[in-house]
């Protein structure tokens, strides 16, 4: 008798499901959906670089769930993710948002201001290598959200780990870019996420696991 194949669990996502999850996560407040128009209608050519919209609620959550203090972000773009983020933190607590952008943050710190969390987050406009290597080499940040350029994801990688305390996440997207990872032949962003995932999974000081969240996203733990 022949064993029939295991039945594909993933459905389709149509435009109608896509609408039906983000009905059932926990809605944008009014600033974080003006922040995601505004960035579509002011940059429509970049406007691909800003979080999914179901993003925003999953990383507040974690760091809710976490209770991080301390998260730095690596790409801020105009600044969803981190006033995500920056909401969810205690008022005592500080991000770290790194991007290079002039332009693009400046309509994030408009909203942050809106949001009453402008004082959390320290926007530092410089390679974010440069950053990140400035920081305190001791073990002390909680959460990192990892969305920047794809070439330098693993150098990014290797300068977060050694400064993550035990139990604190790294969340690093589109490690699936746009399906291309799949492919050995991949060239540019997407042989570098392939080389970024093959990293992390041979990376005995993290726990991680890939998830088909937007574009893909990696979570791993500081053992």
């Amino acid at each position: 008798m022949t064993t029939p194949a295991p039945r594909d669990k993933r459905p389709l996502q149509t435009a109608e499901l896509y609408g039906y999850v983000l009905d059932h996560n926990p809605p944008l407040d009014p600033v974080l959906r003006d922040l995601v128009e505004t960035t579509r209608a002011r940059f429509p050519d970049r406007a691909g670089l800003q979080s999914a919209q179901e993003q925003g609620p999953m990383l507040a959550f974690l760091v809710r769930l976490t209770g991080a203090r301390r998260i730095v972000e690596v790409g801020t773009f105009t600044g969803f993710s981190a006033l995500a983020m920056a909401q969810a933190l205690p008022e005592d607590g500080t991000l770290i948002a790194c991007d290079i952008s002039q332009e693009w943050t400046a309509l994030g710190r408009e909203a942050w201001a809106r949001a009453g969390v402008a004082d959390r987050i320290d926007l530092r406009l410089a390679p974010a290598l440069d950053t990140l290597r400035a920081l305190p080499a001791e073990p002390e940040i909680d959460f990192v959200y990892l969305d920047a350029d794809k070439d330098n994801y693993i150098a990014y990688w290797e300068e977060l780990v050694p400064r993550m305390r035990p139990g604190g996440l790294i969340v690093a997207d589109n490690v699936l870019y746009h399906g291309e990872v799949a492919d050995p032949d991949a060239t540019g962003n997407a042989a570098a996420i392939r080389a970024f995932n093959d990293h992390v999974f041979a990376d005995d000081r993290m726990e991680s696991i890939m998830l088909t969240v937007a574009d893909g996203v990696t979570i791993a733990r500081r053992r």
